[in-house]
């Protein structure tokens, strides 16, 4: 008898729990599913927003393909992302072992660093323009006191990257450091005082216990830092509109660009596809290489 109650409750804990989970997956599906599927089939077709869609097979990816802007816009992805990530996640690291001491003020520390995270995109892209600005920049007028010459940062083909990654990374480190500071506060301290024992230093207590402990968290923020990375946009779009002469023009932008610019919304599907495949497999490379701590994690 107790048996059969308890499969009872049992039961109806699962049935309350579909019918509380089943709005949420509705939203879900309404908002991230289906526009999914319609993207994909809108790749196939030629639209734009004022006729019906016309079926035209992969000939957007085969234009895409051939276009060299998207090309080099892949790259220009790939050359932030790669420019952003491991710079963030080790000066995110070296931060929250710096301020995990318990030190007076160190909460004060702490909020400065995690301010740009609460900043709005298009506000920090603002006050980040004014300091890259050639004429009266705050950047330029510290270079003019020792001597350097005035940079043409977001205006240089060669600078404007550059200038966005400096940026985001400000923007993006207080996250990570926040992260990486819950990670360090779940190590057991009888790791650390064991190291002591052994006589290792602050170098090998970091190599040898800090790091493996964060594995798991250095593999959430290593797959988020670069699907976010991979879609950047707003301080692309607030920053340079994708130049100068093309030289910041990333994916997303590229998509922008076509579909709600030149309304080629069949050709800005197939390139979100192909975005879509892109952060899927550095995804799935990322979830391979640190397997072991993705499954300590589920």
């Amino acid at each position: 008898m107790p048996r059969a109650r308890s499969l009872s409750v049992r039961k109806s804990q699962a049935k309350a729990a579909r019918w509380l989970l089943t709005p949420a997956l509705l939203l879900f599906a309404a908002f991230s599913v289906v526009p999914v599927i319609l993207t994909f089939l809108l790749s196939f077709t030629s639209y734009d927003v004022l006729t019906p869609p016309r079926w035209v097979g992969a000939a957007n990816y085969a234009d895409i393909a051939r276009d060299p802007t998207f090309i080099a816009s892949i790259w220009h992805t790939i050359y932030y992302t790669v420019g952003v990530v491991p710079i963030t996640l080790v000066l995110a690291l070296l931060l929250a072992v710096a301020l995990n001491a318990q030190l007076r003020g160190i909460v004060f520390f702490r909020t400065l660093y995690y301010t740009p995270v609460v900043t709005s995109v298009v506000a920090a892209s603002m006050i980040w323009m004014w300091l890259y600005n050639p004429q009266f920049g705050l950047l330029n007028f510290f270079l003019s006191k020792i001597g350097v010459s005035p940079q043409q940062w977001l205006a240089s083909p060669t600078q404007a990257m550059p200038c966005l990654i400096v940026m985001t990374i400000w923007k993006e480190l207080g996250y990570c450091m926040i992260i990486y500071l819950a990670g360090l506060q779940g190590i057991p301290a009888t790791l650390y005082e064991a190291a002591e024992i052994d006589g290792a230093g602050w170098w090998p207590s970091l190599r040898n216990v800090t790091l493996p402990m964060l594995r798991p968290v250095t593999l959430f923020l290593l797959v988020t830092s670069v699907i976010s990375s991979f879609q950047v946009f707003d301080a692309i779009y607030v920053m340079t509109k994708g130049g100068p002469v093309g030289a910041t023009t990333t994916v997303v932008h590229q998509i922008y660009e076509n579909g709600f610019r030149f309304l080629r919304m069949g050709r800005a599907s197939a390139m979100a596809v192909v975005l879509f495949l892109m952060i899927m497999s550095v995804s799935l490379a990322n979830l391979r290489v640190f397997k072991r701590d993705f499954e300590g994690m589920t």
